[in-house]
């Protein structure tokens, strides 16, 4: 996927979660959204390089979105909406080896009892089985892994829970992490951080809910889905 045109500034700060005050290079101090709900910890600082795609739509708020920041020399992608499209874009060149096979794929579909969408919808036209796969973006940076989640996520717990009603009725089930940012570390469940979406992971993975964990590739051009991680460590 290739980035709009980017700009370069500098992050004075994040707050309210959704904004951020950053100046470029230019010398203008901007308020940017910030398309992520997580805590952001280890991908933003004060006064560390952003860079934000600028949108002339005059039914925007704000013209500005946050879409990279820069820490000790590693990029990383804060955009999560992002983490979708490049899955999307990675099965459909086929670097997903594991969710080749499929005669269809549609995003944001509506599915179980809880009126939830699932990310990516995948089957075939001679089956009733399915293939429901749940994206989410990893941006955490712990020293030796990366990890997921980077706060307390009981929409996360009851995502994994959902996927594990579709192994139930006789689906397949991927639970897919992609890694948006440049570290070159293997992965883990951030179960210090969030005990209970640990505790339900064990469980769903033991019961049929498969795992895939996949690097990305980013540069001040294009991000795209580069291959597997070095694999899910406990």
């Amino acid at each position: 996927m290739k980035f709009e045109k980017l700009i370069h500034g500098k992050l004075i700060k994040r707050y309210k979660r959704f904004l951020a005050d950053i100046t470029l290079d230019t010398g203008e101090e901007i308020t940017a959204h910030v398309p992520n709900s997580g805590a952001m910890t280890s991908c933003i600082e004060e006064n560390c390089e952003v860079w934000v795609s600028f949108h002339d739509n005059p039914k925007r708020k704000l013209k500005y979105t946050l879409e990279l920041t820069k820490i000790k020399e590693n990029l990383i992608c804060t955009n999560t909406g992002i983490a979708n499209k490049i899955a999307i874009e990675a099965i459909e060149n086929g670097t997903i080896k594991e969710l080749q096979g499929y005669d269809n794929i549609k995003p944001e579909q509506k599915y179980g009892n809880q009126n939830s969408r699932i990310d990516i919808l995948l089957w075939n036209n001679d089956s009733d089985k399915k293939c429901f796969v749940e994206i989410k973006s990893v941006s955490l940076n712990l020293g030796e892994t990366l990890a997921f989640p980077d706060a307390k996520t009981t929409r996360g717990q009851k995502h994994l829970e959902e996927l594990r009603d579709m192994v139930k009725e006789g689906h397949r089930a991927v639970m897919l992490y992609v890694i948006q940012r440049t570290d070159d570390l293997p992965f883990r469940i951030a179960y210090e951080i969030d005990k209970k979406y640990n505790e339900i992971f064990e469980e769903v993975t033991k019961e049929g809910v498969e795992v895939l964990v996949y690097q990305s590739n980013i540069n001040l051009d294009k991000i795209n889905i580069k291959g597997k991680n070095k694999g899910l460590k406990g």
